[in-house]
């Protein structure tokens, strides 16, 4: 009977048997390197220390990494100079001269070659010849006078005086600003051990003129050298946005001026809370334009705010004390809440009965308290008269202010008092400061309102301010502020042009012969 097997079956062969190669015939040093080189691989000697940290592993890493730095540093080599021969025979006294010229030398103040005594052959000089002129440039500084800085410019007594002279009928010596440069060329001495003689001095007195002073035959003169100076105001408009004060710095006002323009408006507008981000700014600043190039820009003549085309204030700096009023208040009497006493006081004590806090019994506290650091200035809450100023009983250093109307305010317990009996005061003024004197427990200002000798609540009294400005000083006024406003923006940020005599004088003669010159 005979077997097949079934289709498709798999016939497993049989597992083959390994086969060993005869071992190589090697060296026992070739065996033992062998057997090293198999260990090393097996065991990774130096695995990356940035894995598998505190393991067994990372331990052997880490010794093997401070075996071989300790072999290095064993097996470093050592530095010691070598002796080499020179390529020719140098003496002492040639050593010393290559010394003497090297760069050691130079650590030692950059004294290098040999020091010679003199011999009979060298014989001093008589004299030296000096320069016959010296040009400098000196500075007048801070708390400095002109008669110093010439003096130690190098100029002789009488120099100094015919100078100071001279200068004295031009500008005044005193109003001459620190920091004003003097161009000096001085001459040669008259006699030996003297000062220069002085050829010439220039500087700059003023904004508008340069002063200079030359010898000549009949000794020093002044020269006068005025500078063409134009004074169109600076007006400058823009969009308030999110920031005035940004805004008004991209359109290229300055920081000075844009702090004036804020604190004039911030007596009439919150800057927080009136302004839109759609109002117009405007404001118009002195400003002077020289023919050399300079610029200098002044006080705050006008500030305005616009809002959808309409003038929502107009202030113009007016009077000798450079105020600014308000264009739509000239003529008119106004109601004006005073201002506060204490800059950051906080009300400690309202207007009413009270227990008193020394005495113990109930009494009228005819005024309010503002609590404050000991020292703080206290200021005038509104224009007026000092009817009272000094020790006052229980008030202890007081001032009474008269603001007419039949309205007074008081402050009392003041540390110290700064203004004087029957001396006028403006709002804002410090009239003393924050103290404890008469019956107090701790610095603090308590400030009081009279109406007609009778003590009011303080709190939210306005005062009516007559019009400062009536008749024919009003005309004058709204004529100062048509022309304030007829300025363009930006017209003051042209170039000075140059007088057709200027032009005159420097042109060349050749430069007349050219096509178009009209010569």
């Amino acid at each position: 009977m005979l077997a097949f097997p079934a289709p498709f079956a798999r016939v497993r062969p049989a597992p083959a048997e390994p086969i060993q190669a005869p071992p190589l015939p090697l060296g026992r040093f070739a065996q033992y390197r062998e057997t090293v080189e198999t260990w090393c691989a097996s065991v990774d000697l130096a695995p990356d220390l940035a894995n598998d940290i505190g393991s067994r592993t990372w331990l052997r890493g880490l010794a093997t990494l401070l075996g071989l730095s300790a072999a290095a540093i064993a097996l470093s080599p050592d530095f010691s100079a070598v002796e080499a021969a020179t390529a020719m025979p140098l003496q002492a006294r040639e050593r010393d001269e290559f010394r003497s010229q090297s760069i050691a030398p130079l650590a030692l103040g950059a004294d290098s070659g040999r020091h010679m005594g003199a011999t009979p052959l060298v014989r001093p000089l008589a004299s030296v010849p000096e320069r016959p002129a010296i040009q400098l440039v000196s500075t007048l500084g801070q708390s400095d006078n002109l008669g110093r800085m010439l003096e130690r410019a190098g100029l002789g007594d009488g120099d100094i005086a015919r100078v100071s002279q001279l200068v004295g009928q031009a500008v005044p010596v005193g109003d001459i600003a620190s920091g004003t440069q003097f161009d000096i060329t001085l001459g040669k001495r008259p006699a030996a051990g003297a000062a220069r003689v002085l050829d010439s001095l220039d500087f700059r007195a003023r904004f508008d003129l340069d002063l200079s002073i030359e010898r000549s035959g009949s000794g020093l003169s002044l020269v006068r050298r005025p500078i063409r100076v134009d004074e169109t105001p600076l007006r400058i408009r823009g969009t308030v946005g999110s920031s005035l004060y940004r805004s008004a710095r991209n359109a290229g006002a300055p920081v000075a001026a844009i702090q004036s323009y804020l604190r004039a408006v911030d007596k009439y507008l919150s800057l927080e809370s009136d302004l839109n981000a759609n109002d117009q700014f405007d404001f118009v600043v002195a400003y002077k334009r020289s023919a050399k190039g300079e610029r200098k820009a002044g006080d705050l003549l006008y500030a305005g705010v616009e809002r959808a085309g309409k003038q929502r204030l107009q202030l113009l700096r007016w009077g000798k004390d450079g105020e600014m009023f308000s264009a739509g208040a000239v003529g008119q009497a106004r109601s004006v809440q005073i201002g506060q006493p204490v800059a950051g006081g906080r009300i400690t004590s309202p207007y009413g009965a009270r227990r008193h806090p020394i005495l113990g019994y109930v009494r009228m506290h005819a005024g309010i308290d503002f609590g404050a650091p000991y020292g703080s200035p206290i200021y005038a809450v509104a224009d007026g008269t000092v009817s009272f100023a000094g020790r006052h009983g229980g008030h202890g250093n007081y001032v009474r202010l008269q603001h007419g109307g039949g309205l007074d305010t008081g402050y009392g317990h003041m540390s110290r008092i700064a203004v004087a009996n029957g001396s006028r005061v403006r709002a804002g003024q410090v009239i003393g400061y924050v103290g404890s004197t008469g019956l107090s427990t701790g610095p603090h200002l308590h400030f009081e309102a009279y109406r007609g000798g009778r003590t009011i609540n303080p709190s939210g009294i306005a005062i009516v301010s007559r019009p400062q400005i009536d008749g024919k000083e009003r005309d004058a006024f709204m004529a100062r502020l048509r022309a304030v406003l007829d300025v363009a923006p930006g017209a003051a940020l042209g170039s000075v042009a140059p007088a057709q005599s200027e032009v005159t004088q420097d042109q060349r003669e050749i430069d007349k012969l050219a096509p178009g010159s009209g010569a």
